[in-house]
Parts: C-alpha cells; structure tokens; sequence
C-alpha cells in the first residue's frame, strides 16, 4: 500500500448509492457522488481531417490505449489518400473503439497521451471541459460503465462491434465528485502505474542480464573457450567438443492428447506446447495431470532434456527444459535427450548458444520439425561435470530472481484491480 492509500475507510452501505467503497478520510463526509451525462461533461469532436493535413494515425487499441497506428501494427494500416474523411483527436482527448474483445467486452475507451492525430471516424471522439479529467481515464478502464453500454447497444453485423448511436453514447451516466476527490483517486491510481513501471523496468533488466551473462559464460558456437569463466575454472583447459549422440541417448514421447488432461489424474505430464507456456529452462513443478496408463506412456527421468520436435518457427523450437521430476508421462512431439551430464546445463546452452544452429537445422515452413537424427549431429562444447554445475546454479540463482520479480508485478496488479474496484463509484450496480 503507498501512501496516497493509507488512511482510506470504507463507506456503509447505503443500498443503490453511487458512492465507491472506499475514500479518502477527508472525503467520507464530503458531497454524495452524483451521476451526470458524458455530454454534460463533454462535447462530441467530429473535426474531419480536412485536406488530409494530418498524416499521422492513430489507433486505440484494448492492451496499449491510444498508439500510433505504425507501431501497433508495424505497418500502415490506413492509406494517406482516404485520411479526409479520419477525424481529428487532440492530445487529452478521449476515444471509444467499438471493437469488442475478451480484453475489452464493450470495447475500450482511452485517453490520447500520445499527440494531435486522426483516427478512423469508426470511432467516436470526445473531449471533457475540464482540463484535469484523469479520473475518468482511469475510470474507463474499470467495468462500471459497461452495463450501460450493453443495455444501450447491440452488437454489429459483423458480431464484433457494438452497435451505439452518438446520442445514447454521449448520454453516458458517470460518476462525479469533487475535482478535488477525483483528482486524488487519479493521483493515487498513477503512483501504482509508476511502481508498476518500475518494477517492470527492473524485471527487464534482471532478463537482459542473464542474456548478457549467457553469452559470457558460453563460448560462442563452435569455439571451446567461453568469455567469462570462474575462478577455480580460469586454468581448465578448453571445453571439449563433441556431438550430441556421444553424450545422450535419445528418445520420443507418446501422444497425450488435449483430452487426456485431466485436472485431477494419477499421474504428473507435459505435453510439448507447454514448453513454450509454461517452463523455462528448469522444469521442478508439473502443471497438467493425465489419468493415460504407464504402459501407454514414455515417463521422464530427473535430468532429461525435453525439446519440441515440431513448432511454428524455427526460431521457436529451438527450445530446451531439463525435467528434474521422475516418472512424468511425457507427451508426443518431445525430443528426450537422456544424459550423465548435467541437463540444467544442457538446457540452457541449447537455448543459448546452440539456439541458431537448432534453427538452422530444424526442416519445414509452416509447421517446423527438429527430428533426432539431426539433434544427434549436432556439434557442442562441454566442459567437466563441475563447471557445468556452477554455470546452472548461477543461471538458476538469476531465474529464481526474474521468477520473483515477476511475481511482484503480478501481486501489484492484482492489487491495482481490487483497489480500482473499491475507489471508482460502482454505476453498474446503481442501474441493475
């Protein structure tokens, strides 16, 4: 909890009230919350993009908000000779995409932070009268305002619209209090967004880290001596080359099907496009469960080596995870590489500096194969079994510090969601 948050008191029920559940103590006597029309607070723009003056477009998508429309697509979705009949959307202003999602059920309406542009006039464009309007920025990304869109639309044609006219939009009802009350449930929601940044940025540093230490600690593919070693390594000699095939006997899984998961099956297993979801390098929890009898499977012992052998791309397959569980039912299209080195180790230099020799060799377009016959060829350099050990405790150390970073920003998240549940009026309810 920050600061902004310390101090907030929940309100008493007050049966169909308009008033959120949580406020500022200043504010808990304060006027009751009221609800006023999107087009007393606002005024609809429909400023054509007379001439086309304005050449850059602009998009509003459910995850990312108002973009400009190249970076979102990485292309340029709209050609300049129709961007006449685009409307104009200021900075500060506000934009309903009618596009429906599972991200955004009614669709998503965000504030354009970005820069003056045009959007296609399948959007609608408004702008509020009041300069400091950021609650309801953050007010949109709730879902209080999505039982009345429901009620006053219907979906499109294309059964991925929703279908609202200009007046039952603007007639929008949403919560007002205080520009000063308002203003301190905007501050208090930003000061989460700027933690959240932070430890986001911090996650992306500790992965761009390891990545770097990757490629110190592994010599780069075909050489013996890696970058960095160390110290009581420093004087080891080079790592000796060999192929796969004189270090590990190969071997496939057997198909488990989609429909043989079962939540609450005898045995433990994983399917190989669960290597792609769900495990990294390491796996030493098994998320999917099969009741497929042991005679019909392949089961894993601690310290094999699982890669796909089939994938999308080539870039993809090239994807290794030591299992570190035994008897766990391993599933069709897995390579697994069984060995008396150390498989944590073998897994993170597949993926390292392995990676684009697997993707070279991998065969197919639209669906990519990694056969064994080629993985045995394959050529890498090991070193002895105790510097092998020390590079995958360090990589595991930094895994394990990515792992709970990364479970900071999800609790973070999940904070941002309950309190934006308790601090933003609940409308929806006010109008069931």
């Amino acid at each position: 909890m920050n600061s902004k948050e310390e101090g907030m008191q929940m309100q008493p029920e007050k049966g169909k009230s308009c008033a959120p559940k949580l406020r500022f103590p200043k504010f808990v006597d304060a006027v009751e919350w009221k609800l006023v029309p999107l087009n007393k607070l606002a005024k609809r723009c429909a400023q054509k993009n007379r001439g086309g003056a304005i050449t850059r477009v602009l998009t509003n998508s459910a995850e990312y908000g108002v973009v400009d429309q190249r970076d979102y697509f990485d292309r340029d979705i709209a050609t300049q000779g129709n961007l006449e009949s685009y409307y104009v959307v200021a900075k500060g202003d506000y934009v309903y995409n009618p596009r429906i999602s599972a991200r955004a059920p009614v669709g998503p309406i965000s504030k354009n932070n970005v820069a003056t542009g045009v959007m296609s006039p399948l959007y609608s464009v408004f702008r509020f009268g009041e300069v400091n309007n950021d609650f309801y920025a953050y007010y949109f990304k709730t879902t209080g305002w999505h039982q009345y869109m429901r009620q006053a639309s219907s979906t499109g044609a294309r059964h991925d619209r929703m279908a609202i006219s200009n007046d039952d939009f603007m007639a929008m009802p949403l919560p007002v209090s205080t520009p000063e009350e308002q203003q301190n449930i905007a501050d208090c929601i930003a000061s989460l967004d700027e933690c959240l940044t932070l430890e986001s940025k911090k996650l992306g540093e500790l992965k761009a880290h390891k990545n770097g230490l990757m490629q110190r600690l592994f010599p780069i593919y075909g050489e013996t001596l890696p970058e960095l070693r160390f110290p009581e390594f420093v004087g080891a000699g080079e790592w000796k080359k060999m192929q796969l095939e004189d270090i590990a006997t190969f071997h496939k899984g057997k198909g488990i099907a989609k429909v043989d998961i079962d939540p609450n099956g005898a045995r433990q297993c994983i399917r190989y496009g669960e290597l792609y979801t769900s495990y990294g390098e390491v796996i030493d929890e098994v998320v999917s469960r099969t009741n497929v009898q042991s005679a019909e499977s392949f089961l894993s012992r601690r310290n094999d080596v699982l890669i796909p052998s089939s994938g999308e791309t080539k870039q993809d397959i090239a994807k290794a995870s030591c299992v570190l569980v035994d008897d766990v039912a391993l599933g069709g299209d897995l390579n697994v590489l069984r060995s008396t080195e150390d498989g944590i180790f073998l897994s993170y230099l597949l993926n390292g500096s392995c990676s684009r020799e697997i993707a070279r060799i991998a065969q197919g377009d639209a669906v990519v194969h990694l056969y064994a016959s080629q993985l045995k060829l394959l050529t890498v350099a090991i070193p002895e079994l105790k510097e092998q050990k020390k590079i995958a405790d360090c990589l595991v150390s930094f895994d394990n510090l990515i792992a709970s970073q990364a479970q900071k920003i999800t609790a973070l998240k999940c904070h941002k969601i309950a309190l934006m549940q308790k601090i933003f009026p609940a409308v929806s309810e006010v109008h069931e």
